[in-house]
């Protein structure tokens, strides 16, 4: 397995300033931002948000509004039709039960549809600065050709383990940096090898 210093320090020196990429200026708006990000670029997502959350400005808006309605507005994303109505019951729950603010309470936010650990680990971490850690693709992806985690971890397993390795202090810092060098630099094709500090200890070297 990689040196973790290595890993940090090259990660800092590519990404100092590595960040959340949604958009939001509500907390509902940054947990329905990422329940739409699943399978699905923040690029993306930010483009259909700033349309939707102009149309509809309030949480009561979003639960006034009709499920056919929000379609049309994030129909350019994945599995817009599910996350339409995942939108207008998150909204209908955080005003009837939640008197319109996002819970903090782990189990009560997955409770919500499509809200799965990712997504409350991500929400959390961003809105909470919880020391939590949101496994993507990205992040497995750099797990794994780093030999942070094994081939046959699970998602569950891998951020036990990804949490045990990252300091606290830093984990909400480098799970941005390990999305960053996913998303930009280690990509899953033509992934930016030639340059790569972090090479000698890939174990996918041989294969790219």
């Amino acid at each position: 397995m990689i040196d973790k210093n290595l890993l940090f320090s090259y990660l800092d020196e590519l990404y100092p300033n590595a960040h959340c990429q949604l958009n939001y200026s509500k907390d509902y708006e940054l947990l329905i931002a990422i329940m739409l990000s699943a399978q699905t670029t923040d690029v993306a997502v930010n483009k259909v948000t700033a349309i939707l959350f102009t149309k509809y400005p309030t949480i009561l808006d979003l639960k006034n509004a009709k499920v056919e309605d929000i379609e049309k507005v994030i129909s350019s994303i994945g599995m817009y039709k599910n996350k339409s109505k995942n939108v207008h019951v998150i909204a209908t729950r955080l005003v009837e039960e939640f008197n319109g603010v996002v819970p903090c309470d782990p189990d009560a936010l997955i409770s919500f549809p499509g809200v799965g650990n990712k997504t409350k680990n991500c929400y959390l971490a961003e809105i909470h600065h919880l020391p939590l850690l949101a496994v993507d693709t990205h992040v497995q992806r750099i797990s794994k050709r780093l030999g942070l985690v094994k081939e046959t971890d699970d998602v569950t397993l891998m951020e036990k383990k990804l949490t045990r390795l990252i300091p606290s202090e830093r984990l909400i810092k480098t799970n941005h940096q390990l999305i960053w060098f996913g998303r930009y630099f280690c990509k899953a094709i033509n992934p930016n090898c030639k340059d790569c500090k972090l090479r000698s200890n890939c174990k996918e070297k041989a294969k790219i």
